[in-house]
């Protein structure tokens, strides 16, 4: 079926004005194979059912448009945990500043180098789990990730690591346009936890295809840097085996457009997948979309989705969230919540959970609300002679603890916690 015209003209300018990364021939059949996905659905347009509330047009664009860079004093996100650096400047892996890649327990290459090599357990993966998302929604933003990506990681995780990783992304150029797409494997039992922080670019899209074996246990945790200009699109596709956990937490503040989407396939038996975020927007150009599809393809398997929007001076923040239990998929146990503070009248949430289930023995329930600070909560708090604006912010830390709570790491989610303090204090001013 041909596409319409205005879809197939935008999609046609984005792939001519790109070239494909050289790679060995696997490499170059999955970048290929991608193009034709993208070619096939089209890039997204704002009447697409998963579009419908974010603008995608300054994300299919040929140019991707300035975004300043954030000059700031403060302590960056993780310095104060030992972990391992991998430092990315706006999309190009920066050797001098990263970490001695080479950790017991974990394998660590670049992208281009895995993908230069004719044997690699990357052909595996690359472009697999991505391939396997666009069903039954199509995602050509993250084909395209595929497609041009010209930087990222490849990981292998052996046994438990003894200290995170921690993939940093540095922005210096004010019109950068980067793509990076990771891979990460890890083997039966094996547990690991990884960081990612910062800017990244003026436009940035990502792709994380993460393979989770049997017993294994990943620990993601991401903070959206500050850059109030910057345009962001991330996807993470995850695939779970047998008695095997994935822990996923996004905070996000600010920005002028951010869409996370988290797609996860619970294949194995007993398996649990946890994806929560917590988003603080200020600003009529703040919009912030979380879009996840988690689906139940195993026995006794649990996801649990938490997400927290604070919104305010006419911010916009959107969910999409959906449970799929295929068939023989019983006991299955699904939660999802979303939220929304509105400190406002002029913000906005705007949200779609669904649930989709063909199986008869399981728990499954979601939730959506938005709503104001508390008046009595408010009151209470300044009868006992706290300012109106500390309580206010007491108010949405407590609001937000629930998303905080998903982090297993409690040293990770205090310190998060106390930047967030730290910012509600200074945005008061």
């Amino acid at each position: 079926m041909a596409l319409p015209k205005l879809r197939q003209d935008a999609t046609s300018a984005r792939l001519s004005a790109m070239v494909l990364p050289a790679g060995a021939n696997w490499a170059m059949e999955a970048r290929r194979a991608a193009v034709g996905r993208v070619a096939t659905s089209g890039l997204p347009q704002r009447r697409d059912e998963y579009w419908r509330y974010t603008d995608p047009a300054s994300l299919v664009s040929v140019e991707a448009g300035a975004a300043a860079v954030l000059q700031d004093n403060e302590t960056p996100v993780f310095d104060g945990f030992d972990r391992l650096r991998i430092v990315f400047v706006d999309g190009v892996f920066d050797a001098g500043a990263s970490d001695d890649l080479r950790l017991t327990g974990i394998e660590i290459e670049r992208l281009p180098e895995a993908m230069a090599k004719d044997i690699h357990w990357a052909k595996e993966l690359y472009g697999v789990l991505e391939a396997r998302g666009q069903k039954p929604v199509e995602r050509p933003l993250a084909a395209l990730n595929t497609a041009f990506a010209t930087d990222g990681v490849v990981i292998r995780v052996t046994a438990k690591v003894s200290k995170p990783v921690n993939l940093v992304y540095l922005h210096r150029d004010n019109s950068s346009d980067v793509a990076l797409h990771h891979l990460l494997r890890l083997e039966a039992g094996a547990e690991m936890t990884l960081l990612e922080n910062g800017p990244a670019a003026a436009r940035f899209s990502t792709v994380l295809e993460t393979e989770i074996g049997d017993g294994a246990r990943l620990h993601h945790i991401r903070v959206q840097g500050r850059d109030h200009e910057r345009r962001a699109v991330t996807h993470c596709f995850a695939r779970l085996g047998t008695q095997s956990h994935f822990k996923s937490f996004t905070l996000t503040l600010n920005g002028k457009l951010t869409r996370n989407e988290c797609i996860v396939d619970l294949t194995g038996n007993d398996a649990v997948a946890h994806v929560a975020g917590a988003a603080l927007g200020d600003g009529p150009d703040f919009l912030h979309d979380d879009t996840v599809f988690i689906t139940h393809d195993a026995l006794a398997c649990e996801s649990r989705q938490v997400f927290k929007k604070v919104l305010r001076n006419g911010a916009t923040g959107v969910f999409q969230g959906k449970i799929l239990v295929k068939p023989g998929a019983q006991k299955t146990d699904g939660y999802q919540i979303s939220q929304s503070l509105l400190l406002d009248d002029d913000s906005q949430f705007l949200a779609k959970p669904e649930l989709e289930i063909y199986a008869d023995d399981v728990v499954c329930s979601h939730g959506s609300t938005s709503g104001a600070i508390d008046d009595t909560a408010l009151f209470y708090l300044r009868s006992r002679g706290v300012p109106v604006q500390a309580a206010t912010d007491l108010l949405v830390l407590a609001f937000l603890a629930e998303a905080l709570d998903e982090i297993a790491d409690m040293r990770i989610a205090d310190d998060l916690r106390g930047r967030l303090e730290g910012w509600l204090a200074r945005r008061r001013r």
